[in-house]
């Protein structure tokens, strides 16, 4: 590290937060259990003391964040509530809306949007289709970047070696007989989602689920978010998919890609 990298990384180790962090990791293990969990079993998975995994949880609750039933506590609707409240003053959102329905009228197929964050994909923007899909999906669903399409081409984002560091601390938990759970063959699978510029995965979440997305680029080239259709094996093809869903949503991403030119 130079004298200049220390001068950056010193303001910022003296600014965190550190109670704030471990309380919001205490937040997304009771998201992961929507249940509830005990306070030693959340004092367990956030890694803390029973005395300040209770203290965190005591907060939520009187902030309005958790709710406490018994010796259980769980996340309150009041997330929920801030969460939409966010989704729906992002402007992009509500910019892309237009252009998602209409890929989504034209191909009667769902069409969603979704930013990284962590390991998985948290699904901001959705458009249903007449056409059910058996996966349960709307904005605030988190799913594994790993095994979806969005996931693949937000990932494709990523340097060499970052992506190299993701794969190696990334849990392996096979979804179907199809999920490729092999480090080498996912890497090469994102690598070709970055030179193809889209990606297509078959089956690997979903038994019968199919998907394909494109990226969403700001003015910086850089990929921000991702689109997609999904849909069922049993109806469309992986060659119907590249040749009829691709175009489209290819076209819908540049049209979704001009507000950032706009601003």
């Amino acid at each position: 590290m130079t004298p200049h990298d220390e001068s950056i990384a010193e303001p910022l180790a003296r600014d965190h937060v550190g109670s704030l962090a471990r309380g919001l990791s205490v937040m997304e293990i009771l998201a992961l259990h929507p249940a509830g969990l005990t306070l030693t079993e959340t004092a367990e998975k956030a890694g803390l003391t029973r005395a300040g995994a209770r203290r965190f949880l005591l907060t939520l609750v009187a902030s309005g964040y958790a709710l406490q039933d018994g010796r259980v506590f769980r996340l309150s609707p009041r997330l929920i509530t801030l969460a939409r409240t966010w989704l729906s003053g992002s402007s992009l959102w509500a910019y892309a809306e237009p252009f998602m329905r209409e890929v989504s009228t034209v191909l009667n197929e769902s069409c969603s949007a979704a930013v990284l964050a962590d390991e998985d994909v948290v699904y901001v923007a959705r458009i249903a289709g007449a056409r059910i899909v058996s996966v349960g999906l709307h904005v605030g669903t988190r799913l594994p970047a790993l095994w979806t399409s969005m996931g693949r081409v937000l990932l494709s984002d990523l340097t060499p070696a970052d992506l190299d560091l993701f794969l190696a601390r990334a849990t392996m938990d096979a979804n179907t007989e199809h999920s490729v759970i092999e480090r080498d063959a996912l890497a090469r699978h994102i690598t070709t989602a970055r030179t193809d510029g889209y990606a297509i995965v078959d089956q690997e979440l979903e038994i019968g689920l199919r998907s394909i997305a494109v990226p969403i680029r700001d003015r910086n080239g850089r990929i921000v978010a991702a689109i997609n259709i999904s849909t069922q094996s049993a109806r469309t093809s992986l060659t119907q998919m590249k040749r009829e869903f691709l175009p489209r949503l290819k076209q819908a991403a540049a049209s979704i890609e001009n507000y950032f030119v706009v601003q």
